[in-house]
């Protein structure tokens, strides 16, 4: 008989029920050291005493009221976001997943009011994971995503990542925008090369093309910039948002220029809970903590500690870690491994740390974005344990 929640997912038999910082603990009282932060979401662990006081004096306050009415919350988080980067507008969503529908429609629609339907296609790349939605998985390449629910949309090509050329192979008239990630996150934790974000964007200005960036996973300080963009020469056109940016509440954004913003007029798009007074109290929130003088420099020296402790432990387990860089950039760290990392992650588990299988063969380790040396010496130790007590084949 089918469980009364839809079987979508392969969860193993733990409830976890409380949480405190960078710890979780399960129904039976067992501590893990959450190195995952559900899945790059809990910016600052679990119970952060400014994110809880935020969200319980808008609980007290109101609610909801819909997008029918001016929500003040979305005025001053968006101002504080506009300051802090390229865009000049956004609009709010639940996920990330309504964030690239937005971003998607955002595209087709500017080329639409500029004269050139024609340009409703885009470029994505191999390894994407761009969302679950109907037209997320229409971006990805990735048979497990699109299995069972084609046709999907059409207008979608897709390039190797990292492959400028062949990127531009793809234009054609139909070409009205290239979406990517700076960090393949689901990916295996790939990152874009300078030469090949700063080309994509020569590409889009030369063929007339709007740059969409998904930072869903990789932007809100993971990376030690607000968001991965920073790392290159580079504005986008289009932004998509989520995950850190709620700390742990469901909360995403796609944030354009005016340009793009401009072409969304009254009825080309809505939400019924996006942006809600609750979610944009906790976003206010997390903005106060990102934004601290000095916050995103310790993210990048926790995260050049925690790189250094994890190479120097991979050569005293070279059966099960690869010989190979820690990859990733600041808190968004990823192992190659040589055993199954889907085994790997629930045998570390069971060593009382929580990390997170990516692309074939690395784990993901996203911890919250203010833990200590202390949190990265326990990870080193715990996964140590895990890769000296994981079973070796017969």
């Amino acid at each position: 008989m089918i469980s009364s929640v839809m079987p979508t997912y392969a969860r193993p038999d733990i409830e976890m029920v409380r949480g405190d910082g960078a710890y979780l603990f399960d129904s039976k009282g067992r501590k893990y050291l959450d190195f995952i932060a559900g899945i790059a979401v809990n910016a600052f662990g679990h119970g952060h005493p400014h994110l809880v006081e935020a969200l319980k004096r808008q609980a007290e306050t109101l609610w909801h009221t819909s997008n029918l009415y001016r929500i003040p919350g979305q005025e001053k988080v968006a101002e504080r976001l506009k300051a802090a980067t390229f865009a000049d507008t956004m609009f709010f969503t639940n996920s990330g997943t309504e964030a690239v529908e937005c971003a998607l429609k955002a595209c087709r629609r500017y080329h639409y009011v500029n004269g050139q339907p024609e340009k409703y296609g885009f470029i994505a790349f191999d390894n994407a994971f761009h969302g679950r939605s109907m037209g997320a998985i229409s971006a990805s390449s990735q048979k497990k995503l699109r299995e069972g629910f084609e046709p999907l949309l059409p207008g979608f090509k897709f390039a190797p990542f990292n492959d400028l050329a062949a990127t531009e192979a793809l234009i054609d008239e139909h070409t009205g925008g290239i979406i990517v990630e700076p960090i393949q996150g689901e990916g295996g934790i790939a990152m874009a090369t300078p030469a090949f974000m700063n080309g994509l964007k020569v590409l889009c200005d030369k063929h007339g093309l709007l740059l969409i960036l998904d930072e869903i996973q990789c932007g809100m300080g993971r990376t030690g910039k607000l968001f991965a963009y920073e790392h290159y020469d580079i504005k986008p056109d289009i932004m998509t948002v989520a995950k850190g940016i709620g700390g742990g509440f469901p909360l995403g954004a796609c944030l354009t220029t005016e340009a793009v913003g401009v072409t969304m007029s009254a009825g080309t798009h809505g939400s019924t809970y996006g942006g809600n007074p609750l979610g944009m109290a906790v976003a206010d929130a997390v903005l106060d903590l990102m934004l601290e003088p000095g916050f995103l420099d310790q993210v990048t020296a926790t995260g050049e500690r925690l790189a250094q402790a994890l190479g120097q432990m991979i050569p005293n387990h070279d059966d099960v870690f690869a010989a190979a860089p820690v990859r990733g950039i600041g808190l968004m760290r990823g192992l190659q491994l040589k055993v199954p990392n889907r085994d790997f992650v629930g045998h570390a588990r069971g060593e009382g740390i929580l990390a997170a299988a990516a692309g074939s063969d690395v784990i993901r380790l996203m911890p919250p974005l203010n833990i200590g040396q202390a949190h990265i010496d326990e990870a080193v130790e715990r996964l140590s344990a895990a890769a000296r007590s994981f079973p070796r084949g017969s």
